[in-house]
């Protein structure tokens, strides 16, 4: 899918910013001068101002112009999963690819609607135990054995020996919250009642360099194998 316009030139300028071509404090391009720089009417080049602003790299004074910001004050988080540790005898099991274009995984993926993603279901146990049921949506052009089932038993290992993509260090979010009740065909899945709550896990990664969703994972997970720990890092 084609990059917008604006976010080409937002990446550009953050590439700029981040090689050290200005100075903490240093006044920016103005808005002449990048709609001059990038043939671009003067709306592309607001949009990309203001989502730099909002990114924290740049701020703008009315009547003086745009300069970098003096500092990013990020604090960042390391979070590790305790139970995976625990875990004995872990095992996945792929229980489906499948071919489909629901508008709504499409606008999760931003892909167009013409276009088409796979849904990967798989189900991991530990000891004839399931705990995590698991559906990850990847565009089309990722999947390229979709009869294999046991070929994706790792995906992320397929995509690394594929295309050369690291995901574990691309950038992602994610957002974890308490399912009650579970979905049924879930629940039936990890062997237990819809009554019993799950995590239910949603994470989106993006690759950096073009700013692409690669990857929209919803999980559910059995409660009591979830144990996260969160640390700051100064």
């Amino acid at each position: 899918m084609k990059i917008p316009k604006h976010q080409q030139i937002k990446n550009h300028l953050k590439n700029e910013i981040l090689s050290g071509k200005f100075e903490n404090g240093e006044k920016f391009y103005s808005e002449a001068e990048l709609t001059k720089k990038y043939h671009v009417s003067s709306i592309t080049v607001i949009h990309a101002l203001k989502e730099l602003v909002a990114d924290g790299y740049l701020v703008r004074y009315q009547g003086r112009g745009t300069y970098v910001a003096r500092a990013r004050k990020l604090k960042v988080l390391k979070f590790s999963d305790l139970m995976s540790a625990q875990l004995k005898q872990p095992k996945t099991k792929v229980l489906s690819i499948i071919k489909a274009h629901d508008p709504k995984i499409l606008t999760k993926l931003g892909l167009e609607p013409f276009e088409s993603y796979y849904a990967i279901t798989r189900l991991r146990q530990t000891e004839q135990t399931p705990y995590l049921y698991q559906c990850t949506y990847m565009p089309e052009r990722f999947i390229t054995h979709p009869l294999e089932l046991r070929y994706y038993t790792s995906i992320y290992q397929r995509i690394k020996e594929e295309f050369k993509i690291n995901l574990t260090v691309e950038h992602y979010t994610e957002t974890n919250q308490v399912a009650l009740p579970t979905p049924l065909h879930v629940a039936k899945l990890l062997n237990i009642s819809e009554q019993t709550p799950t995590i239910k896990q949603e994470r989106t990664t993006t690759l950096s360099l073009s700013d692409q969703i690669v990857e929209y994972v919803c999980s559910y997970e059995r409660w009591e194998y979830f144990h996260i720990q969160f640390e700051s890092i100064d």
